[in-house]
């Protein structure tokens, strides 16, 4: 094994054994355990991610990494906006019964207590999570809508917008709280919100 194959090894051990005891302990998660966990020495955590918010964020960006890739398959080029904002829909609809589900959910409610118990870990974790959502920003950039093209400002402030429904209905749906929330609902939902949403803009346009 080359040394940089080793150093992958160990930083994918690290985020394994972080995911399992962040989500479980939170803000009060110990380097000593991960790395106990891994197999290797909180040297290591260090050497690889400087502290334990780089960390933490690091498995944020991991976790979520995969998330966005699968997104951008399920919304394939070629629709329009309200297309768009359905295949999301309902991808994100399906994603509830993953097998992860409630694992995942554990760990975006853990850490949303970690960033309030530590705003410096919060900032840098909000940083983290707007550079991935870029890909969903790009994703409804162009997409034509009402005989016209959804401007990158739009994209975003819609994709602010998605974001909040999505979480709230999720979370209901995991729980066992919103019973009848198929996949057309989770659609009929984030087409009512993207046709207002996207028609909003203040004349900022990123783009």
């Amino acid at each position: 094994m080359t040394r940089a194959e080793a150093r992958e090894r160990n930083r994918r051990a690290l985020l394994d054994a972080a995911f399992q005891v962040v989500s479980r302990d939170g803000y009060r998660a110990r380097l000593e355990e991960i790395a106990e966990r891994a197999d290797l020495t909180t040297g290591a955590i260090y050497s690889l991610f400087g502290s334990k918010n780089g960390l933490v964020v690091a498995l944020v960006a991991d976790y979520l990494r995969p998330h966005y890739e699968e997104i951008e398959q399920a919304v394939p080029a070629g629709l329009d906006l309200l297309e768009a904002v359905d295949a999301f829909a309902r991808y994100y609809r399906r994603s509830c019964d993953a097998p992860d589900a409630r694992s995942g959910l554990a760990l975006q409610t853990t850490l949303l207590d970690m960033a309030l118990h530590d705003p410096d870990l919060g900032s840098q974790l909000a940083t983290s999570i707007r550079t991935q959502e870029s890909h969903l920003t790009a994703l409804f950039t162009g997409r034509s809508h009402d005989a016209g093209v959804v401007t990158s400002h739009q994209a975003q402030r819609l994709v602010t917008a998605l974001r909040a429904l999505f979480v709230g209905l999720s979370q209901s749906v995991i729980l066992g709280l919103a019973d009848g929330a198929d996949e057309q609902y989770f659609a009929d939902a984030a087409r009512s919100l993207a046709s207002a949403v996207s028609l909003i803009d203040d004349g900022a346009d990123a783009s």
